[in-house]
């Protein structure tokens, strides 16, 4: 088999993410300080998957291309593939053929995380030649995902979003294809949405007698589109951190495992782990809790902070009541002045300025 090819989805307008999404990426909306792109180009390179192309849209590519650039810093090499519009992740594989060239390849949601990457999957991909290969975990909500409709491990038929789910096993954002897929893809006509959908291509396969296989996700899998699930996946992903302590420490406390970058300080206050902290970071006279990532230059003074995420350059001070389950976004500014405490809940867009009174 001609060596897989990786292909990452980071177009789309990240709806469900705004107001942050209005001014960044998506896929750039940082998990435990890293950006959820940067997780999907590792398991890629993790598993031998080196010749990455990154579908972008005309907007937010710009950012993806200065964040990632040529692919070297993660031992890649990338192409960026522009996709002049969403119009569904079978448009997208098209878009990509003369990238792809032939070669079979991994897609890779670029707003998806698998927690125990797709290194056995490739290799399974590379020994045994299937078609397809597509990656299924058990749902809650199954209307809101791609589902499965099994027959003991052989899948049998794909709903996208279907109103009456015929099962509760849902696609994850990873998928393994054989240059099959074009030809499908090619055949389809746009869905109700108005989009080629992936499920259609792989039922086309499915129907033609292709050889198209699952695995069941082991480990956990998030789709950081929202902010609920984006805020999980930080708490996942910090729960395997270790301890690593090189800033600065004046008059504080540090419990459980916790990640103070060169350059942060932490003066009278108590950081809870598991925490990350980055470099650039000022913590004073604070309380940060578990499940919280601070970014680049972030001041927190005089507050709590807890299960949160605050991107570089954002600023919490003076506040009587503890910010949870909070993303607040680039160099947003919280303050308050006078008044009774309450619970705040925010998802805070880029540039944004609040005083609670």
């Amino acid at each position: 088999m001609t060596d897989l090819k990786g292909l990452i989805l980071s177009g789309g307008a990240g709806t469900r993410l705004r107001p942050i999404t209005h001014t960044s990426a998506k896929q750039l909306v940082p998990v435990a300080n890293k950006p959820v792109l940067f997780y999907g180009i590792e398991a890629l390179v993790d598993a031998g998957v080196t010749d990455i192309g990154i579908i972008i849209d005309p907007v937010t590519g710009i950012e993806i291309r200065e964040s990632v650039g040529d692919g070297s810093s993660f031992g890649a090499k990338v192409t960026y593939i522009e996709q002049d519009r969403p119009a569904g992740l079978a448009h997208a594989v098209l878009t990509a053929e003369e990238f792809l060239d032939g070669a079979p390849f991994v897609m890779y949601l670029g707003d998806n995380l698998l927690r125990n990457g797709i290194a056995g999957l490739a290799d399974t991909f590379r020994k045994e030649s299937p078609d397809a290969i597509i990656l299924l975990t058990k749902v809650d909500d199954p209307s809101s995902y791609g589902v499965a409709e099994l027959d003991g491990e052989k899948v049998v038929r794909l709903v996208e979003k279907p109103k009456d789910p015929p099962s509760d096993m849902a696609l994850v954002g990873v998928y393994l294809f054989s240059p099959a897929i074009m030809d499908a893809a090619r055949r389809l006509e746009p869905s109700a949405r108005g989009e080629l959908e992936i499920t259609e291509g792989i039922q086309l396969l499915i129907d033609d007698g292709s050889d198209v296989r699952s695995e069941i996700v082991t480990g956990w899998w998030k789709d950081t589109g929202q902010l609920d699930d984006m805020l999980d996946a930080n708490r996942l992903v910090l729960e395997e951190i270790g301890t690593d302590i090189a800033g600065t420490i004046d008059g504080s406390k540090v419990e459980g495992r916790v990640i103070l970058e060169e350059g942060a300080v932490l003066r009278n206050s108590v950081v809870r782990g598991p925490a990350v902290i980055a470099s650039g970071a000022t913590v004073e006279n604070a309380y940060i809790g578990p499940y919280t990532s601070i970014g680049k230059d972030v001041v927190v003074r005089n507050s709590e902070i807890e299960h949160s995420i605050l991107l570089s350059g954002s600023s919490v001070q003076n506040l009587e009541t503890r910010i949870e389950a909070s993303l607040l976004g680039r160099n947003v500014k919280v303050s308050r002045s006078v008044g009774l405490p309450k619970t705040m809940r925010m998802l805070i867009g880029d540039r944004s300025e609040i005083e609670i009174i």
